[in-house]
């Protein structure tokens, strides 16, 4: 039997979209600045209002931060039915604090609506901003937990729909009914009952949608801790900054799987050490030859005047 859990839904600033489902499968191009199948999920730079632009790089997605910035999970339900979104910064639960698992508590999204999530919960109206920093300033640092900074993740989850009671079939009646016989009756009412095609269908359901991402993206997670191991710790990662006003409401949510229909990770570090690294491209620019150059550079314009000999 599923778990029923208290969750968390936003109700401020949760505006309708038109924009359809997107494969979950689908391979974004570096330089996009939403990704997901199941909701749509961006970075936003709160003091522009720009979504950042995600980079792919060696199959995973990567955005550039500034220090000292503050930023938003914005995230879009695409799908015409309730999704629960269970989010972690930095490996930490941005609801509760707890070390994230995606068996915990998150935000429930109403079909098409869109939020952003800007900080960490520390009330029905309160966050703590997220706020790019050093990794040493991270809340995750702070609390002891710094093995995980510089990642963002969202674990969504369709819900459980009550299944439909099954058909009343009305049978047509015999000739014996017609004249009056009760022998079908009786027969009828010693027979046991046909087996429920629901309950079959049941039995037989595909696994949830998104499995089979989430078995590359385990893979593809394997790998990615492997390399974090010979490399250095991300230089940026997310503090617990200045209080700000955010109200949200409790509602009940029945998950349809105990395993995540689609995650999404996002990983993290300032511009500089991302163009470092590869994962931003930078123009090419070609060396300057030997010898005299035919274009150094001028002013635009016509001929000038030389100057006077003295």
């Amino acid at each position: 039997m599923m778990q029923r859990r208290l969750l968390l839904t936003t109700v401020l600033a949760l505006t309708a979209l038109s924009a359809g489902a997107e494969n979950p499968m689908r391979p974004y191009p570096s330089g996009a600045s939403r990704i997901g199948g199941l909701m749509n999920i961006s970075i936003v730079d709160r003091t522009s209002g720009a979504e950042l632009p995600i980079y792919r790089h060696r199959g995973e997605y990567w955005v550039a931060g500034r220090p000292g910035a503050r930023y938003a999970i914005r995230a879009r339900n695409a799908m015409g039915e309730r999704i629960m979104a269970v989010m972690s910064v930095d490996g930490v639960n941005v609801v509760t604090g707890e070390t994230a698992g995606v068996g915990q508590n998150g935000y429930v999204f109403g079909p098409r609506e869109r939020s952003d999530i800007a900080g960490w919960r520390k009330s029905d109206s309160q966050i703590a901003a997220f706020e790019f920093a050093a990794a040493g300033n991270s809340y995750a640092s702070r609390t002891g937990r710094p093995d995980d900074v510089g990642v963002i993740g969202v674990a969504m989850f369709r819900e459980r729909r009550p299944e439909p009671p099954p058909p009343v079939v009305t049978p047509y009646p015999s000739r014996d009914e017609y004249s009056g016989g009760n022998s079908s009756r009786e027969r009828r009412s010693e027979a046991p009952p046909a087996p429920s095609s629901m309950g079959d269908a049941r039995v037989k359901a595909a696994p949830p949608a998104g499995s089979a991402g989430n078995a590359d993206m385990a893979a593809e997670s394997s790998a990615s801790a492997m390399a974090r191991q010979s490399a250095p710790s991300p230089s940026l990662g997310t503090a617990h900054g200045r209080r700000e006003t955010s109200y949200v409401g409790k509602t009940t949510f029945e998950r349809a799987s105990s395993q995540p229909d689609e995650v999404i990770r996002i990983r993290y570090d300032s511009r500089e050490n991302l163009v470092a690294a590869g994962v931003i491209p930078v123009p090419q620019r070609w060396p300057r030859p030997s010898g005299p150059s035919p274009f150094p550079g001028s002013d635009p314009g016509y001929v000038p005047d030389p100057p006077a000999r003295y």
